[in-house]
């Protein structure tokens, strides 16, 4: 976390946490989502419109990257200074991209060492990792297979609706709040 987040937290306690205003795409796009966005249906609703605008402000994404984390609910989230900013989720609290070792790497940039790997019920590929779960980005799905024919990975199946409860994470903590703003 960024020193001048601390600051600002220790200056500022009492800022109430948002919700419903950002979302993490199955590619590891950032969402903005206002009043009006978020009135045509929740992030995962499949509501076209409903994800928001797509954030690709380079020095706001590398902020983002580096104060992104998860409470002891599970629930991820943006520190934005003092304000916690929670994440509408739509699959997992990663999207991880391989190399060319097989080697996970984060939307956020970190580098992963993968634990184990799962196939949901419609041949979505996670990597439950030392840093969480996520899910592989679609251009990377080959370089899985290469990994699971050189016997390095050996998928198990799952079953995505069971994926936040088994490892721990809050796909919408917006829903879980009732609320649908700050």
């Amino acid at each position: 976390m960024d020193d001048i987040v601390r600051q600002a937290m220790a200056k500022w306690p009492n800022v109430p946490d948002c919700f419903g205003w950002l979302g993490l795409d199955s590619r590891g796009h950032w969402h903005m989502r206002d009043d009006r966005v978020q009135g045509l249906g929740a992030y995962q609703s499949g509501q076209e419109g409903a994800k928001g605008s797509v954030l690709r402000h380079e020095k706001l994404l590398d902020f983002i990257h580096r104060n992104y984390d998860a409470d002891e609910q599970g629930r991820w989230f943006f520190q934005n200074g003092p304000q916690r900013v929670y994440i509408e989720l739509e699959a997992a609290p990663h999207v991880w991209r391989l190399n060319e070792n097989f080697e996970p790497t984060s939307h956020t940039g970190q580098k992963a060492e993968a634990l184990s790997c799962l196939v949901d019920e419609v041949g979505r590929v996670y990597l439950h990792t030392n840093l969480g779960l996520g899910l592989v980005h679609t251009w990377d799905v080959a370089l899985v297979a290469q990994a699971i024919e050189q016997g390095l990975w050996q998928p198990e199946d799952c079953l995505a609706q069971e994926l936040p409860a088994g490892f721990g994470f809050v796909i919408s903590p917006q829903q879980g709040q009732g609320m649908s703003k700050a």
